[in-house]
């Protein structure tokens, strides 16, 4: 319950208590607080199917790059995913052994390879996240659809000011940035 006797910002206008661009610290902390519990969560998922977080990460890449009709290469995982090349190797096997995906060679250049998701990972996909899907479904059912695009909205707002940030840092330590 909030106190009527501190003021509370209008709808849609900035906290004048506030100083300019310093976030609220409760949204702050649930923002870490879900980012470390869908960490867990990963963990889990894969840890019961033998498979690491980058192997998932792996799949994740290519399912957004599929999906957008773009081709997914090794090279293209190793930026992505930071890797090096013998750790790229590595990840790219281990998804090949385990059927998730399969190399295939790209048109007339036979030395580039397209990795190609299996059915196998969609399953496995599926049965390792749509238990949290349900209860995330659940949970958002409790929303209209004016406050959960506003969520949206804000999300992809947070999604792009990270990205903004590892930027910065990946500039600052004097690394490439992808």
């Amino acid at each position: 319950m909030s106190d009527p006797a501190v003021p509370r910002p209008e709808a849609g206008r900035p906290d004048a208590s506030r100083p300019e661009n310093v976030a609220p610290q409760e949204l702050v902390r649930l923002l870490q607080d879900f980012t470390l519990e869908a960490n867990h969560y990963v963990d889990a998922a894969g840890g019961r199917n033998d498979m690491h977080r980058t192997d998932l990460n792996a799949l994740a890449v290519i399912m957004r790059h599929s999906a957008a009709g773009k081709v997914v290469t090794p090279g293209v995982l190793r930026a992505e995913l930071r890797l090096s090349s013998p750790a790229t190797t590595a990840l790219v096997d281990r998804l090949h052994a385990s059927g998730h995906v399969v190399r295939e060679r790209l048109g007339t250049d036979r030395r580039q390879v397209q990795l190609q998701m299996t059915p196998k990972a969609y399953r496995d996909g599926s049965a390792m996240f749509m238990p949290l899907a349900l209860r995330m479904g659940k949970a958002m059912s409790a929303y209209s659809a004016e406050e959960l695009d506003l969520v949206i909205r804000f999300m992809t707002d947070m999604v792009e000011a990270t990205l903004a940030a590892r930027e910065e840092a990946t500039q600052a330590d004097g690394t490439r940035s992808t």
